[in-house]
């Protein structure tokens, strides 16, 4: 080989391994350098993490909770974890003082950018240092030592260059996600707690955390432990996809689901051979109609052990009815079968419009009336069927309505009365091609020593296409009704 290409890779290696350093230097300064700074609310660790989609996340470790802002460009997450409270400050925030937010973003701002000043600093100066020494450390070998010396500083600088325009948060953080990691997040989804709020609604997000915070600094004793609770699974709207299927599985883990209706498109007996497997999938399996079910669909799965619910009472395999009220897991729960329920006789015929008017509303409310002294849990398919009883409903005694149909997660919690919707567990049936849907499904955690009493739910939904996951809970007894 010529003396000339000899010398010329030579150039090029002294060249990549002086750019090799110069970037390693800046790394090991990015994720070694970390600030704690003391604020009006307790003291914050202030550190980055690189190879994350850019994020800004403020974390509180105590509790397992933190917020995360999408306003970085740079692929690093910014982390902002709360340490230590303010002690003084919780106890007023318990006695329902109210929380100066806005100095708490001014001091965390602050001290933020004083961090990301320091840190782009350094991590210039680590880069350039590490790359100067190793470009003096092989000069013998390299004619021109002014040219790793230009590569390293011009890339030192550069690293600077790009931090500064991409890594400060840029326009208005807002649109957090909300996120946990802790036991209490159902183990078989894995899932993250998360949930949107406006930048209007985040004063106050943060006024309930806080509050929450507050009351378990003070007294942790009072929030009782789930451990050991029993939990039932809560979903609905599979539409006859059955990849669905493997997430009510995990989610149910051997325990009771309750199903609030469309198990299937038109219920007919093709997609009934399909989604008979379900009952196996809870155990008891306990099922009410939706719009998209029927008649002959809730037969299969009475036969096939599923513990199916009408508004005459159970329905019996051999035909007929049974109690209307049945047991399961220590619950006494009743159902109503869905009105707009498509039936065999019928050619499985859609009804389309299946709004309920205000007389079937009137007719479940009549149902309603003398059950509330009997049932802990009523299975409805449509919301907006037991909305005008919801209205005037005034229990002695906690009662939970699960629902489904809007393909929406939702959890409504007042008083004594609290409805639970799961979403759809099979992201809008398979004919759902145009329109996003999460995969959706709930848990309820409850006691029925000496007593029922609704403990906590669990919201739980999962992006179809990417596959990331998200949970909240909710706690809906009276001491620890904060969410989280």
């Amino acid at each position: 080989m010529p003396d000339g290409t000899i010398r010329g890779l030579r150039r090029l290696l002294a060249l990549a391994l002086v750019l090799g350093a110069t970037l390693a230097g800046g790394y090991l300064a990015v994720v070694g350098y970390h600030q704690s700074r003391h604020l009006s609310v307790g003291e914050i660790r202030m550190s980055v993490s690189p190879g994350h989609r850019g994020a800004l996340d403020v974390y509180v470790p105590l509790v397992d909770w933190g917020a995360r802002f999408e306003a970085i460009r740079l692929p690093v997450r910014v982390r902002v974890d709360l340490q230590t409270v303010n002690r003084p400050l919780a106890t007023s925030l318990a006695r329902g003082e109210s929380l100066n937010v806005a100095q708490v973003r001014a001091e965390t701002r602050d001290a933020l950018a004083d961090y990301l000043k320091r840190l782009i600093a350094l991590t210039v100066l680590c880069a350039a240092a590490l790359g100067l020494l190793t470009a003096f450390a092989i000069r013998s070998r390299v004619p021109r030592l002014r040219w790793t010396i230009s590569l390293a500083t011009l890339t030192a600088v550069g690293i600077g260059v790009a931090m500064v325009v991409l890594l400060p948060p840029r326009g208005p953080i807002k649109d957090p996600q909300y996120y946990a990691h802790g036991p209490d997040i159902p183990r078989a989804l894995e899932a993250l707690e998360a949930a949107r709020r406006t930048s209007g609604n985040l004063d106050q997000e943060l006024d309930a955390q806080l509050v929450g915070l507050a009351r378990l600094v003070l007294n942790p004793g009072r929030r009782p432990s789930l451990a050991g609770q029993p939990t039932v699974t809560v979903a609905s709207d599979l539409h006859n996809n059955t990849f669905g299927l493997g997430v009510l599985e995990g989610a149910a883990d051997g325990g009771p689901v309750l199903f609030a209706g469309d198990l299937t498109d038109r219920g007919s007996p093709l997609e009934t051979a399909v989604v008979r497997r379900t009952v196996r999938l809870g155990h008891p399996f306990v099922f009410v109609s939706g719009n998209h079910d029927s008649d002959f669909l809730s037969h299969e799965l009475a036969t096939a052990g599923a513990i199916v619910l009408t508004r005459q009472g159970r329905l019996l395999p051999k035909g007929g009815h049974g109690p209307m009220v049945v047991r399961v897991a220590g619950l006494r729960v009743a159902g109503y079968d869905d009105p707009f329920e498509r039936h065999s006789s019928d050619s499985f015929k859609d009804h389309y419009d299946n709004a309920p008017d205000p007389t079937q509303q009137s007719a479940f409310a009549a149902w309603l009336t003398p059950l509330l002294d009997k049932v802990d849990v009523v299975m409805v398919h449509e919301p907006a069927l037991i909305e005008p009883a919801l209205k005037t409903l005034a229990p002695d005694h906690p009662i939970v309505f699960v629902v489904g149909h809007t393909h929406s997660a939702a959890l409504d919690h007042h008083g004594d009365v609290t409805v639970i919707n799961g979403g759809s567990v099979g992201a809008g049936g398979t004919g759902n091609l145009t329109e996003h849907t999460d995969i959706g499904i709930a848990r309820f955690v409850f006691s029925v020593k000496p007593s029922f009493q609704p403990l906590a739910a669990d919201l739980i939904t999962i992006d179809p296409g990417t596959g990331s996951s998200s949970a909240r809970r909710t706690r809906l007894d009276s001491v620890g009704s904060d969410a989280g």
